[in-house]
């Protein structure tokens, strides 16, 4: 598990947000180049294989997460951020519940969802693979303060489907990759 300073990591990001400029066109990697890639979380199964990334990348005042993921098992799959940067328990439980910082219900289809944490759930393709773009809810200051909190933030993957619905977790399943969102350092 990594150590997370707040004051020390608001400040940083504060100062990288600050930096960054935007401009127009394919960098060759499929994000453009007013994409700034803010963090990076590299998945593990719990083999401790590596089964890809999860790229968070900022956009004006907008962020997104990209998965580049394989070595799964096809099918649909739930996708969530986990409320802490902690995937050393052999089950992934250490990373906590979903990232709910406004105490919200589970789930985009219930009344009082969703949480931060709620993304749509993925389809892993026959090749095990999974390259998929999604938008985060909110605006980038509050997301961006609620990811990188004093604990941090993971993201998960489960065996099942999420049903957008049932409270806390979506009855997704076994936790099967998991991996902790870490701040660029280029």
């Amino acid at each position: 598990m990594r150590t997370y300073n707040k004051a020390a990591g608001t400040l940083g990001l504060a100062l990288f947000l600050a930096s960054c400029s935007y401009t127009s066109g394919d960098t060759g990697t499929g994000l453009y180049a007013s994409d700034q890639k803010i963090a990076a979380a590299e998945l593990t199964d719990r083999q401790n294989d590596p089964v890809g990334r999860v790229i968070l990348v900022r956009s004006e005042d907008a962020l997104s997460l990209k998965l580049e993921l394989g070595g799964l098992e096809p099918g649909v799959k739930a996708f969530h951020l986990h409320t802490t940067a902690d995937c050393s328990a052999p089950d992934f439980t250490s990373a906590g519940g979903h990232l709910n910082p406004d105490g919200n219900t589970h789930g985009s289809l219930s009344e009082g969802g969703k949480h931060l944490g709620d993304l749509p759930n993925i389809t892993v393709g026959e090749d095990g693979t999974v390259d998929e773009t999604f938008a985060l809810s909110g605006t980038a200051a509050d997301v961006l303060a609620a990811i990188f909190d004093a604990d941090g933030t993971a993201v998960m993957i489960h065996q099942g489907p999420d049903d957008y619905v049932s409270d806390p977790a979506g009855a997704a399943g076994p936790r099967i990759a998991c991996g902790e969102l870490v701040l660029n350092s280029d």
